[in-house]
This record gives structure tokens, sequence and C-alpha cells, in this order.
């Protein structure tokens, strides 16, 4: 967990019962959520989830239809963005060509009326907490993507803004580069104290960056945890299936004189006398099983074992320090298996039939 996290006491934004209409479509419904001093939010989902309109009603760029933001505890619904001490950082960095590095960043200090001396200072140390000191006479076109992302950050920093919002921060970086940075802007932010919002609808860099992930869907906050939560608990089998991998099996609920049973054609998923998960179910006739690949083990097929599926390998992927298979059940759906037992693994082929196995600890149930 970021230490400014637990360095800084107190809610830095609050949104209640935030909504955006357009006409008949609902842009955002009824979206409840608070920041705290010193976290990294990320804002994940598809498009059109309502993440990006959620992050343009914090930085003040639309109004909302309903419901209030508050910053720092002030009412800030109505107040104009450039009233609003919010940082952002934009998908293109949007770096003025004309200005140096050091002339861009102490913009928004100039803008406040910060005489020189003071910005060129202030900015000189962000350009050493980003690793650019030695750029500071350069232009933007000098310089490679990340060293521009990198200068739109300092940029979004340097005025010690409230909040600073992340708008597809890595949208313009290729695979490895985005790597990269993603470590680099969580050790900057997490350096200077700052508190972020970020939107992406990329699972990977949330993962990496976050305190806790917001997950949109359709205009509605689905979900918010921290990353280990959301992959080990997720409440919906939209969140299931957007963080990370999930195999989603659904089946019939049946009670027994030892708890509870899930099961399809081909598999089972028992959960014991006395769990909640299986004193959820009580009622419920079906329910979603969800399993991540590599919580499933291959052993020998066996249709009678608890906890434990038959299915057929129809494709087995090498991919060096593990193995994926993807499995066919008996009702034509497919299980995904992955499995750093690659002494075990090599032997199996495509075609070949295989047991499936976990345990009740590796299952999430979500009432269907």
């Amino acid at each position: 967990m970021n230490a400014a996290l637990q360095n800084t006491a107190g809610t830095a934004m609050k949104l209640e019962g935030v909504s955006k209409l357009y006409g008949a479509v609902k842009a955002l419904d009824n979206v409840s959520f608070q920041l705290r001093k010193g976290e990294f939010l990320t804002m994940l989902g598809p498009s059109g989830s309502g993440k990006t309109t959620s992050l343009r009603a914090i930085a003040g760029f639309i109004q909302p239809t309903a419901g209030r933001l508050l910053i720092d505890g002030r009412d800030m619904t109505g107040v104009p963005p450039q009233k609003r001490n919010i940082g952002m950082m934009f998908q293109d960095y949007a770096l003025f060509p004309h200005m140096t590095v050091l002339e861009n960043i102490g913009y928004p200090l100039e803008t406040r009326g910060i005489k020189r001396a003071k910005r060129e200072k202030r900015s000189m140390e962000m350009l050493e907490i980003v690793g650019l000191a030695h750029c500071a006479k350069r232009y933007p076109k000098e310089m490679s993507g990340g060293q521009q992302q990198r200068v739109a950050l300092a940029r979004a920093l340097v005025f010690r803004p409230d909040i600073v919002l992340l708008d597809e921060p890595m949208a313009a970086l290729d695979k490895k580069l985005r790597g990269q940075m993603q470590i680099e802007i969580m050790h900057i932010t997490r350096q200077v104290g700052a508190t972020v919002v970020s939107v992406t609808h990329d699972q990977e860099e949330a993962l990496v960056m976050s305190d806790r992930i917001a997950i949109f869907k359709d205009g509605r906050l689905e979900q918010i945890g921290t990353p280990h939560e959301l992959y080990l608990q997720p409440r919906s089998e939209f969140v299931a299936d957007f963080i990370g991998e999930a195999n989603l099996l659904r089946g019939a609920v049946r009670s027994t004189s030892d708890g509870t049973v899930v099961e399809g054609d081909g598999w089972k998923a028992c959960l014991p006398k006395g769990d909640p998960r299986s004193e959820a179910l009580a009622k419920a006739q079906k329910a979603c099983v969800v399993l991540r690949p590599e919580r499933i083990h291959a052993v020998l097929a066996s249709r009678e074992a608890e906890n434990a599926g038959v299915g057929v390998i129809e494709d087995k992927i090498y991919l060096g320090v593990e193995y994926r298979l993807v499995v066919r059940m008996n009702d034509g759906g497919k299980v995904n298996l992955r499995s750093r037992d690659v002494a075990s693994i090599a032997s199996m082929n495509a075609g070949d039939r295989i047991g499936m196995a976990w345990t009740a600890d590796d299952i999430v149930v979500i009432h269907a």
C-alpha cells in the first residue's frame, strides 16, 4: 500500500450521487465514492463505461446533472476548472512546442503569478524528481515519448495541486515503455505524496499502479477496492471477467448434509457446511463459480471427485515458465488452466482427456 496513504489522514475528494444525462442516455448513474489523501485511484472500464465522464466531472469540464463533488471538504460542483487546484496530464501530453522543458513545467506557476526566479527553482526541483534535470533547456520535439510524459507529469505536479488527474497516461507509448513508465509514475507520485485519479482501459496498468481501482460499467460504479480485493473477491461476473483472467462456470445449486454443491455437466464445486458462501446459497437455484486459471490443477480424470471437473484438451500453449491449457468441457464451454508443473503438462497433448481439481478456498461464488 502507498506509504503516503498511511501517513496522511482525511478525505481528499468525495463524489455524492453524481449523474450525467445526455438526453435519455445516462453517461453517469448515481456514482458515489471517496478518495483518500495520498491515494492513487484508477477508474477502469471498457469504452463508454463512464470513467472518462467521471474524470471530466472531477476536472470541471462538465457539470453533473445531479449530485455533488467535494474536494477537501469544499463543495466544488459548480466551480470552474481553473479554480479547482487540480493538475491534469492529458493523453497527448499537450506540451507547448515553442517552450523549453523548464518553461513548460513552470507555466502553471506563471499563470498563478509566481515570479520567475521562484518558478524556475520549483520547476528545476520537479525536473530533479522526474530525472530530467539535464533536459531543462531542450524543447519537446527533442525528447522521447517517455521523457515528454515525465515533463507533462512534472507540469501537473509543480503547483502542488489537491488532486492530479491522469487521462489514459500510457496510451501514446509502446508496450515495453508503457511497463517502465507505469513503475516510474507510481514512484514519482508517491515520492511527492500526490493524490491521483487515473483513467485507463488497461487492467494491467490499473493493477500495477493503483492503491484502489474503481470499475465502471454502463455509467455505474460496479465495484471499488484494492487490486487484491477485486481479483480475489469480485462481486459480479463482470468484475471477475474484467480483472485478470477468470473461468466462469454456471451451474445448479443443491444442498447436501456436508454443505452446498454447485455443479454442471462434468464438474462440481463444493462448499463445506458452515462456510458463509454455503449459507449465502441456501435459497439459490443457480450460481456462477469463478475459478482463476492458476488455481486449477491438472489431475487424473474423475467424474466423482469433489471440487473437480473433466474435459478434453483443445489447445496446449507453452509460455516459457508455464503452460496454458484450453480445456473443452462436456457442455462445450471452455476452461483456461495455467500450470508451472511443466514436466507433467509436457506429456499431455491436444485431444487428451484431462481431469482438473481445485480447493474450496479457490472458489468465488456469485449468485445468478
